[in-house]
C-alpha cells in the first residue's frame, strides 16, 4: 500500500511540474492583460507598490497534492526578479487544475516581506477568483482579499488588502475538488 501511495505521489508531482511548464505555457504580458481587464483588479494595478505574477500554476492531487509555478516580481511596473511557488497539501482532494495568479503588494513593507528570501502563506489564506463559475474563495491559494460576486453579475464585493497583500487567480483549465491543509511557499531571486 505504501508503494502504491509513493508511486501516485511521484506521478502527481511530475504531472504538476509538467502541467505548469508545458501544457499551459503563457507569456507574462498576456497574463497581465487578462488581470488588467478584470474590474476586480484594475484598481490594484493603479495603486499597488508592486506585484508577483505567475502565468501558469499547475495543481494536482489524490489525497496528497501539490502545486508549482514560476513567476516574476514587479516593483512600480518594472521587473525586479523571479519567484517560484510550491505547495504541498494533505487532505481530501482530487483532480488537476491550471491557473494564473497575481499577488499585489500594497506598500513597501508587504513587498519587502515577500521578497526577503522565502515567504509562505498560512493554511487559512485564500484568493479571489476572477473567472466565471464559482466565485467564492479559491482555497489555500493566497491571502484573503475579499469575495467576488463574479463577472456574470458585473459587480464585485469590496475587495481590500489583507496584511498588505491581495491575491487573485484566473482559472485556465482543469477541475479539482480540494478541502486540504497547506499553504503556498515562495522563493524570490532578485534580477
Amino acid at each position: 500500500m505504501k508503494k502504491v501511495k509513493f508511486i501516485l505521489l511521484s506521478m502527481m508531482i511530475v504531472f504538476v511540474m509538467s502541467f505548469s511548464h508545458i501544457a499551459f505555457a503563457d507569456s507574462y504580458s498576456n497574463t497581465i492583460n487578462v488581470f488588467k481587464k478584470s474590474d476586480a483588479t484594475k484598481p490594484f494595478f493603479k495603486n499597488c507598490y508592486g506585484y508577483a505574477l505567475f502565468p501558469t500554476v499547475g495543481k494536482g492531487g489524490i489525497g496528497i497534492g501539490g502545486a508549482y509555478g514560476k513567476g516574476q516580481v514587479y516593483k512600480k511596473g518594472k521587473m525586479v526578479g523571479t519567484v517560484s511557488l510550491a505547495k504541498l497539501s494533505i487532505g481530501f482532494q482530487l483532480g488537476g487544475q491550471a491557473f494564473s495568479e497575481i499577488i499585489f503588494f500594497q506598500d513597501k513593507r508587504a513587498y519587502t516581506e515577500f521578497t526577503n528570501g522565502n515567504f509562505e502563506f498560512d493554511a487559512s489564506a485564500s484568493a479571489v477568483a476572477i473567472t466565471a463559475g464559482v466565485q467564492a474563495k479559491a482555497g489555500t491559494e493566497g491571502v484573503t482579499a475579499g469575495a467576488s460576486a463574479g463577472p456574470a453579475t458585473g459587480e464585485y464585493a469590496d475587495i481590500n488588502y489583507s496584511k498588505g497583500m491581495a491575491v487573485f487567480v484566473h482559472t485556465k483549465g482543469g477541475l479539482m475538488y480540494e478541502a486540504a491543509i497547506g499553504g503556498q511557499k515562495f522563493s524570490f531571486t532578485s534580477k
